[in-house]
């Protein structure tokens, strides 16, 4: 491969880079790739998860500027890039009958429309590999499923000269494989669950498996497995970089990281598009691109 490796992860608000698929990141950006995180909103209407900051009214009246600098230090840690689409948090609706979404939030923008800022990304930096969410979101909450939306129309609109013109959004570009991030499938959580368990250590997964059981997930086809268990620290850090939503003492981090580099130490993807031949199971984003290039 003598051409540029290039990876553009699409996700829907600061903080989602560092919990999904951060590591992965890491370990091409220490190969040498270069990564792209684009950010579809600022973050505005979600909440301050960590315990230890709640109630501060500095935090609480600019959490806009404070979420950037979150986002800006996790980078710094990730070593990637990093771009804001601009589109405003419609924060995760909640009740019995839901409310509506607010006016003017990325849930509710053109889906054409806002696939165009991300169609202009894709052929400015011209990655080959793109990731997003599936079409549930990972989880349902409306920016990730909108996410989802508008990278799929981004992919194929990124090298659709009359939908999107060359005047307005560069020249024509086609990326080559679409992944969906599934690091938080059944199997892995299963297995980290049982070895906590074995060793008689506390697992913070118990109450997740059995609302897993009461929601009748569907489980999704896992193609590639990229092992990245060196980078599990980095990830870490650049997640409790982001610290208005992570208690650094709480669940998320309570499987020691030897365990998890011993037990799963890959992070997992779906095989979503492909233009070029690969083989299933692979362990490498770039697969068949590499060969190709």
């Amino acid at each position: 491969m003598t051409e540029q490796l290039r990876l553009m992860a699409v996700h829907a608000h600061p903080d989602d880079e560092s919990s999904k698929g951060a590591a992965t990141m890491a370990k091409y950006v220490s190969e040498g790739v270069d990564v792209l995180v684009v950010t579809c909103t600022g973050g505005e209407r979600g909440s301050i998860l960590n315990p230890k900051l709640q109630g501060d009214p500095y935090i609480e009246e600019n959490i806009h500027e404070v979420r950037r600098k979150e986002m800006d230090a996790a980078r710094e840690i990730l070593g990637i890039k990093q771009a804001w689409l601009g589109f405003v948090d419609s924060g995760l609706p909640e009740g019995d009958p839901l409310p509506p979404l607010p006016d003017g939030c990325f849930a509710l923008e053109d889906v054409d429309k806002a696939a165009g800022e991300l169609v202009r990304q894709i052929r400015s930096f011209r990655p080959q590999v793109v990731t997003t969410y599936d079409e549930n979101g990972g989880y349902p909450h409306p920016d990730h499923i909108m996410t989802h939306k508008i990278t799929m129309v981004a992919f194929e609109g990124a090298s659709d000269l009359e939908k999107y013109p060359e005047s307005e959004y560069g020249p024509a570009y086609q990326p080559v494989k679409l992944y969906y991030n599934q690091g938080f499938n059944r199997p892995r959580t299963v297995a980290l669950h049982e070895a906590m368990e074995s060793r008689g250590l506390e697992s913070p997964y118990g109450d997740w498996l059995k609302r897993w059981d009461e929601f009748e997930r569907v489980e999704r086809t896992l193609t590639t497995f990229v092992p990245c268990g060196e980078f599990f620290e980095t990830r870490d850090r650049a997640l409790i970089a982001h610290a208005t939503q992570i208690d650094p003492d709480g669940g998320w981090f309570r499987i020691p990281l030897d365990l998890q580099r011993e037990v799963w130490p890959t992070e997992d993807y779906e095989l979503a598009k492909s233009l070029v031949e690969t083989s299933i199971p692979e362990s490498d984003l770039f697969a068949g691109v590499r060969e190709n290039g």
